[in-house]
């Protein structure tokens, strides 16, 4: 059980790695927008979810009611569903009700991936080793640069707070050059993101996000339906 959990350590530690730069900028952000740190860092610790903390701190900042926050995560966050879905095929005999729901907890989309990859059934020592070191990353870096942004001047921390955007665009941009598709509905939703920001003011920020992933992702369905050879 050590040598599964220490496994699960050794692979998680790039992921804390990357996420202890990323969630430097989130930390940032969130006291830009009026969170002290240690919230950002609870907020941090109970979500594990970069693009739904980043959506969830701007519904807190415009004030936005508890519907938009429950609709924006849930579409945001819908893909961990299907991950866990897709793990579950993985798993060890030893993965009983509660250890699924405690593993759970840390399905992020770099921890599937690796997670994916191993070749061997998934134990819950390994799993509970990668989230740990992982998340212990992207707390601590939330921490950092919640602590950092009250004390570096506001133009350092607004170059600062682009990081978490970098990482979103480092996402994209790949899969993007390989598929259309992707690439439409990228940029779909990034024109009517702009929309909802200069013309369509009255929409708050939180529905706007909903409206933009779902139409994005349901015109490039139409546009771009996947063959069944693809699906296979």
């Amino acid at each position: 059980m050590n040598s599964r959990f220490l496994k699960g350590v050794s692979h998680g530690i790039p992921i804390c790695l990357g996420y202890l730069s990323v969630s430097f900028g989130f930390g940032i952000t969130a006291v830009a927008s009026g969170l002290s740190t240690i919230e950002a860092s609870i907020i941090s610790a109970s979500n594990l979810t970069s693009a739904g903390q980043a959506a969830g701190v701007g519904i807190i900042e415009t004030g936005g009611t508890l519907l938009e926050m429950i609709l924006v995560q849930l579409t945001i966050n819908i893909r961990y569903a299907l991950m866990g879905l897709s793990l579950s095929q993985k798993l060890d005999k030893k993965f009983t009700t509660p250890h699924r729901l405690l593993a759970s907890y840390g399905i992020t989309d770099e921890i599937f991936a690796v997670c994916s990859s191993q070749k061997e059934r998934l134990t819950p020592a390994y799993m509970y080793g990668i989230i740990l070191i992982s998340m212990l990353g992207w707390v601590t870096g939330t921490f950092l640069g919640a602590s950092a942004g009250q004390l570096l001047p506001e133009s350092i921390s607004a170059a600062l707070g682009i990081v978490l955007y970098g990482m979103f665009i480092a996402i994209v941009v790949p899969p993007s050059r390989k598929k259309k598709s992707v690439l439409f509905v990228a940029v779909g939703a990034a024109l009517l993101s702009i929309l909802f920001k200069y013309v369509l003011t009255d929409v708050s920020s939180g529905f706007a996000v909903i409206i933009c992933a779902i139409v994005a992702a349901a015109l490039g369905a139409l546009i771009f339906p996947v063959s069944d050879e693809e699906a296979e």
